[in-house]
């Protein structure tokens, strides 16, 4: 009896086992013969990560042109435009008359920031006093302001560090006690994570996370609602009469889950390499992190497809929340001056947890211990949307059949 019974359990698992291989198969054919499916699927993934990267290749400005109005016409002043003309981010373009003139020239956008230095900077310094110059930023990009003040900052220091020394030679104090007065201490600067402060490098490990997130959440959806508008309400019409629905989710998940973990190996570990983005974490800890990223994702979406009625709302979605999930993530705008409010609806996205994972692990070195809260909260969200989706499904299933 024993042996019997368990035969026939063993006979029932196979056979449920060939009914999930069975769907997942089918799941790759639909999306196979529906050239839609295969743009979001296969050609979003391949494409959007080569085409970032190659947009935001210069990562940090150099030369910036600028314009400067020299009203004192000075020694000083011309050796403080030499300073910003030879910082790394400056470069003198033009040598203007007044602001109104340099109006002109901002507007057309031919300078991204204008240093008026004015009549009475030399003399003031010569008086000992403090000289005021003044700069002008162009904040229609924020790389523009950064380049700017940078520049800026850097030159008016190597000025004001020769003024000093020359000071203390006038007192008396010379050679490298004037130098030392001038500058008591020297600092290192250690830039961590980000040594060239590039763009690329800051933003683009988090748009391949909302890549993934994105084009995973938008296919799914999509192929429901090409199914519906095909007038398959149902989930799965071959097993509704049985009503069997766990094959169908497994099958659906396995399909999808296999297709993204080979996805999430080229997004996440080869791209960052071709274009020289961070890429210092374990390959290893990064695949077991982001199982339950798309296992999460994956019961995510399938729960919103039951609501979903047509292609077309799968289309107004997913432009909707493609921002709105980079902010949520924290990694622009501190999550510590977040309100609980948003803070509260960012844990409802895998996105949310999976950019800060990610970020740790292939961007600082974290290790898979390091990101336990982001690690384990992946994996109650899986719980909490696939339980959702079973709920779902059988209502969908028992909602048909009446």
């Amino acid at each position: 009896m024993n042996n019997y019974n368990k035969s026939n359990f063993i006979l029932r698992l196979l056979h449920e086992l060939r009914r999930v291989i069975y769907i997942m198969l089918d799941e790759y054919r639909i999306i196979l013969k529906d050239s839609g499916l295969v743009v979001v699927f296969l050609g979003a993934t391949l494409f959007y990560p080569i085409l970032y990267p190659s947009i935001y290749r210069n990562e940090t400005m150099h030369d910036m042109p600028i314009a400067v109005i020299d009203d004192s016409q000075s020694a000083r002043s011309r050796e403080l435009v030499r300073r910003l003309d030879a910082t790394p981010d400056l470069n003198v373009a033009y040598q203007l008359n007044n602001l109104e003139e340099a109006k002109e020239w901002f507007y057309k956008q031919k300078i991204h920031g204008v240093v008026y230095i004015p009549k009475d900077y030399s003399e003031k310094i010569n008086r000992n006093e403090q000289a005021t110059v003044s700069f002008y930023c162009d904040m229609s990009s924020f790389m523009y302001y950064r380049t700017m003040m940078l520049g800026a900052n850097l030159g008016i220091l190597e000025a004001g560090k020769d003024i000093k020394i020359e000071r203390m030679n006038a007192a008396g104090i010379t050679g490298r006690s004037a130098e030392i007065s001038a500058a008591p201490f020297r600092y290192e600067k250690n830039i961590l994570f980000n040594e060239p402060m590039g763009f690329a490098s800051f933003l683009l490990p988090v748009v391949l996370v909302v890549i993934i997130h994105q084009t995973l959440f938008f296919g799914i959806t999509m192929l429901t609602g090409t199914l519906r508008e095909e007038k398959l309400v149902t989930i799965d019409p071959q097993l509704r009469q049985k009503g069997k629905f766990f094959p169908t989710i497994f099958g659906k998940a396995l399909c999808y889950f296999s297709m993204y973990i080979v996805i999430c190996s080229y997004i996440l570990l080869a791209v960052p390499r071709i274009f020289q983005l961070p890429h210092i974490g374990n390959p290893l800890d990064i695949i077991r992190f982001f199982t339950p990223f798309l296992l999460a994702v994956i019961f995510f979406s399938m729960l919103i497809s039951v609501f979903i009625r047509n292609r077309e709302t799968a289309m107004v979605i997913f432009p909707f929340f493609s921002v709105i999930l980079l902010f949520l993530s924290g990694f622009s705008w501190p999550e510590s001056n977040m309100s609980w409010l948003w803070k509260s609806f960012a844990i409802i996205f895998p996105s949310t947890f999976g950019i800060q994972g990610y970020l740790k692990i292939n961007s600082m070195g974290a290790g898979l211990d390091q990101v336990q809260f982001e690690y384990i909260a992946l994996w109650i969200q899986t719980a909490i949307y696939f339980l959702s989706t079973i709920f779902a499904y059988r209502l969908q299933m028992h909602t048909t059949k009446k």
